[in-house]
């Protein structure tokens, strides 16, 4: 579970409790079923305008994502790179055939497949990079629906409101209806605010990053697979695989990876 997705939504909707109480308010006079249908269930239904139906139909699987914590396993990778380095040098390319069985990792496996096939290293570069690319693509589209919940929310909330003010505006004759109509008016802002700026553009940009991440790591995977193809010594490729690690987890990580 990743708790800072957690903190971040909960602390957001802990600071607007505390503010609608210190207001004098309460909870309930903000809750408001036109409203939400309007703007929550509305902009939700405009996704299906935007998107195909799977991807409209998924974006809560897909926003759930955002409360998890994605495992690369670097370490996994680096050493298990090295160890098919060393035996391809002693053994030859060939030997490690028999190793890709128990392999987790599709793209490491398909491109691992591609050397002991004795492709040649540019065409393994190519499709593994075509490959990659149509990963971040798919992660895009993605990402997009959950940022597009976003855009469209606050647009249904200012139709919510227009709406509500024409309401409003043919029943003046009414004074002590106006504010409370007033009210119900700017809800449908509130809601459309909140769901853009609390949960979907946040979630959004937290799925970006986790590609970002995937990518970097599919990135160090294409290097680690072509010096095995080309036969580069094993402490050159720890060296390279470990630029591609952060700071933190490089040190984490080299001192059993470079140890003589």
């Amino acid at each position: 579970m990743n708790i800072s997705t957690i903190i971040g939504i909960g602390g957001c909707f802990s600071m607007i409790f505390m503010a609608i109480f210190t207001s004098g308010g309460s909870p309930l006079s903000y809750a408001d079923l036109p409203s939400f249908f309007m703007t929550c269930v509305g902009s939700y239904l405009g996704l299906f305008i935007f998107s195909s139906m799977p991807e409209a139909v998924g974006l809560w699987k897909t926003m759930g994502l955002g409360f998890k914590i994605p495992k690369f396993d670097e370490k996994g990778i680096i050493t298990k790179l090295l160890a098919f380095s060393d035996k391809a040098r002693r053994e030859g390319l060939l030997a490690l055939e028999e190793e890709l069985e128990d392999l987790d990792d599709e793209f490491l496996k398909k491109g691992m497949r591609l050397v002991v096939d004795g492709t040649d290293g540019a065409i393994i570069r190519d499709l593994l990079e075509l490959e990659l690319s149509q990963i971040q693509t798919r992660h895009s589209n993605k990402a997009g629906v959950v940022n597009m919940w976003g855009t469209l929310a606050p647009g249904l909330g200012m139709i919510g409101t227009v709406v509500g003010l024409i309401a409003m505006l043919k029943n003046l004759e009414d004074k002590s209806a106006l504010g409370p109509n007033m009210a119900v008016a700017l809800m449908t802002t509130l809601y459309g605010a909140i769901i853009a700026n609390v949960i979907c553009i946040p979630i959004a940009g937290k799925l970006k990053t986790f590609d970002a991440a995937e990518s970097q790591i599919k990135e160090m995977e294409i290097e680690g697979i072509l010096s095995i193809q080309s036969g580069e010594n094993s402490r050159v490729l720890a060296i390279k695989l470990l630029s591609y690690l952060d700071p933190v987890t490089r040190k984490s990580v080299e001192q059993e990876v470079l140890r003589d």
